[in-house]
């Protein structure tokens, strides 16, 4: 028990280096972007018609403290977002970043997590099923969707649900919430229309995740259905099920468990352009306006680093369970021969 706890404060202490050092290259990102936040800032504004001297420029440096040095700049911005949970003001919006995302991370990382859940509820019984099925026809069958869901991309599929469903229903299916439920508090009525809403995104960066989970769950089983001590085991009497959940499947799914910060990562790399087809107003719309038009560095920042923080976590979260679930992690772990 001793080793185990030790392997779960030295996996916690890495994730702890890690977002460390996230946070030093999304802040030194921040930094590298051409002019500084006042100067973007007041240029914004001096397209507004508002006249800007360099008098002003100076000063509005100081007032955000981008005189101070590089490395008080970064502890004074890390230690904020470590201890209070403070990611300052949006660049160009000049609104408070925390009150900016409000529940629309949260929401984002809802989406994606429940998207991937969807995805192995699907793939991992149905590829543990095919991997063991003698028949063509299903091999062949599971083996035509998985490609067919790696090859179609993700705002294809919703421009194609979003078309039929304007033609043939009047409705365009888009956004998280009805009109009258945009801006309210959150209430049951409130979540029951989220939910009426969120299955679309849901479905469809579920879809390739599904394909992409089915393809690996296959192919990790087929690779352990042939080792040695499956052999044993089928010489011992075992076999159906029994062998099959004991012993392949069991060992397959650790490379899958151990992947899931992996596909987080990807899900999310697919939600703007998502959210962009659906008009979806969360962190995924956000961090694309923030980067490729308005060049707000610092709402960007903080929402790659909440998705690097939610991986991380989910890493860790992840190891420990694979320490429990895999006899040889969990051999290593305990030291045990």
């Amino acid at each position: 028990m001793l080793q185990f706890i030790q392997f779960a404060i030295t996996r916690a202490f890495m994730a702890l280096v890690t977002l460390l050092l996230v946070s030093l290259i999304v802040f030194s990102l921040m930094e590298m972007v051409p002019g500084t936040c006042a100067e973007r800032y007041l240029a914004f504004k001096n397209t507004q018609g508002q006249q800007i001297t360099i008098d002003d420029i100076e000063a509005e440096k100081v007032r955000l403290g981008l005189d101070k040095p590089f490395l008080q700049r970064w502890t004074g911005w890390v230690g904020r977002v470590f201890f209070k949970g403070e990611f300052g003001d949006s660049c160009i919006l000049r609104l408070n970043i925390n009150q900016l995302l409000g529940d629309k991370f949260l929401i984002s990382l809802g989406i994606c997590l429940t998207s991937l859940v969807l995805a192995y509820l699907i793939a991992i019984p149905v590829g543990i099923i095919s991997s063991a099925s003698k028949s063509k026809w299903l091999n062949g069958s599971l083996r035509f969707v998985s490609y067919f869901g790696l090859a179609m991309p993700n705002f294809l599929l919703a421009l194609m649900i979003m078309l039929f469903s304007t033609v043939y229903f009047g409705e365009t299916l888009t956004g998280l919430f009805s009109k009258e439920y945009r801006d309210a508090e959150w209430s049951v009525a409130r979540v029951l229309d989220f939910l009426s809403h969120a299955w679309l995104p849901i479905f469809i960066l579920g879809w390739s995740a599904t394909a992409f989970a089915l393809q690996t769950v296959r192919a990790l089983m087929l690779d352990e259905s042939g080792k040695l001590y499956v052999t044993a085991a089928k010489a011992r009497g075992l076999s159906g099920g029994k062998l099959l959940w004991r012993y392949p499947a069991r060992h397959a799914l650790g490379p899958i468990v151990n992947s899931l910060g992996f596909d987080l990562n990807r899900v999310f790399n697919e939600l703007p352009i998502v959210a962009t087809i659906l008009t979806l107003t969360e962190a995924g719309s956000l961090l694309l306006e923030s980067l490729a038009r308005s060049n707000d560095q610092q709402l960007a920042g903080a929402i790659i680093f909440l998705l690097t923080a939610s991986i991380v976590a989910l890493n860790f979260v992840t190891d420990i369970a694979l320490a429990v679930i895999d006899p040889r992690v969990r051999r290593s772990v305990m030291g045990q021969g």
